[in-house]
């Protein structure tokens, strides 16, 4: 057997590329996953910053587009409104008070302090007629006195048009949170957060579990036995502890509130896996002919561990790349949701974290959106594994 029959010289020749184009399903995974770095690019990019997801979009938990809202609730949605203009206008600086008012793309109505103000007050009365009555869902003249007082909150704000319009729509498509502040962007802006944790804590525990798995299988002897051990006692400490540990040896420094902390855990606990793998994959490799040769010839062993070993594991590489970057992705949730992972910005963990009380009075939007967002990304990962496996494991790739 040579270099160039390994499994690195079948995934060059492009048989393993040619049966993965033929695997619809990993076709559409890789689609999923390009749209999720398309997003956390864009993300990175400013296109969707901070301000964005910080600021209040409208009132605190707002269903989304298609939820349906009880008149209690729209009674106090439209009572939020009418405080925010007053306050506006009665500021001892009410005319930079209202320019300043916004919820997304929602902005005050043009007018002098006093005309906002006469129409706050209108706005006040359509809203005591409604408040008037004990039980705004079963009365049927209140459906009128709502529309009317609606109606009313309406003109006291100049909703945007065109892509404006459109933007605000969509931040306000899955809602807002217990903080008024919309639920999609903060979706979105996890994306980022996700993809770079998953794309950090993979590769490099990857190019450790690689190095030190091949050099223990390669080399053997004493080599071998340190990295037995090595990685026998990092697998014995909890990865939620390890993190634990980490994060009070940051705490008050530079990193402290950065994913530093995320990355260091993660690192020291994933690149485990690889590395069993390669080093079981390199015992083989190590005995094959084309490595024999390569001794044979005088190469020195770092050279062939280097070019003729470590290369022909790639497929192994990219396997346990993809399972680790779906591991990181779910160990962050569940660090985020139990207050030690992320933090100082928005993730899909702190979202079902934060989501909690709201579940508690029958509000799943935020913690649905964080969850589908997740779930969509972890199985496309998932079956992008598969396929990979099948088209570059050699034991699957000679069987075609």
């Amino acid at each position: 057997m040579t270099s160039t029959n390994s499994a690195l010289g079948k995934f060059l020749s492009g048989r393993g590329m040619r049966k993965l184009r033929r695997d619809r399903m990993a076709l559409v995974a890789l689609a999923v996953i390009g749209v999720y770095l398309l997003l956390a690019l864009s993300v990175g990019v400013g296109l969707l910053d901070k301000g964005d997801v910080f600021d209040r979009a409208g009132p605190d938990t707002v269903p989304g587009a298609w939820g349906v809202q009880d008149g209690e609730k729209r009674l106090t949605d439209a009572e939020f409104y009418i405080e925010q203009v007053q306050r506006a206008a009665r500021a001892s600086n009410a005319e930079d008070s209202l320019a300043e008012l916004r919820f997304g793309g929602l902005r005050a109505a043009p007018g002098t302090p006093a005309e906002v103000q006469a129409q706050v007050d209108d706005a006040w009365l359509a809203f005591d007629a409604v408040a008037a009555y004990e039980e705004l869902d079963e009365d049927p003249e209140v459906a009128s006195l709502l529309t009317t007082l609606e109606q009313k909150v309406e003109g006291l704000y100049a909703a945007p048009t065109g892509f404006a319009g459109a933007i605000h729509s969509l931040r306000l498509s899955l809602g807002t949170d217990r903080q008024g502040r919309s639920i999609l962007f903060r979706a979105l802006y996890s994306t980022k957060v996700a993809v770079q944790i998953g794309i950090v804590s993979a590769l490099i525990s990857v190019l450790i579990g690689t190095l030190l798995g091949a050099a223990a299988g390669y080399f053997g002897g004493w080599v071998d036995h340190m990295v037995v051990w090595l990685y026998s006692t990092f697998s014995s400490i909890p990865w939620i502890v390890l993190l634990m540990v980490l994060a009070s040896m940051f705490r008050g420094g530079p990193f402290d509130g950065t994913l530093i902390p995320v990355y260091a855990a993660f690192c020291m606990s994933f690149w485990i896996s690889p590395c069993r793998v390669i080093r079981g994959e390199v015992m083989k490799l190590r005995e094959l002919e084309y490595v024999q040769a390569a001794s044979a010839i005088g190469f020195g062993r770092i050279r062939i561990l280097l070019k003729h070993i470590i290369p022909n594991t790639a497929h192994l590489m990219f396997i346990n790349f993809s399972l680790l970057f779906i591991g990181a992705i779910k160990a962050e949730v569940i660090l985020s949701f139990l207050g030690l992972g992320v933090k100082n910005e928005p993730s899909w963990g702190v979202m079902i974290n934060q989501a909690k009380a709201e579940v508690l009075n029958g509000f799943f939007w935020q913690i649905g959106a964080a969850t589908f967002f997740m779930l969509v990304l972890v199985l496309a990962f998932n079956i992008l594994s598969d396929a990979l496996q099948d088209a570059f494991d050699p034991k699957h790739v000679g069987s075609q």
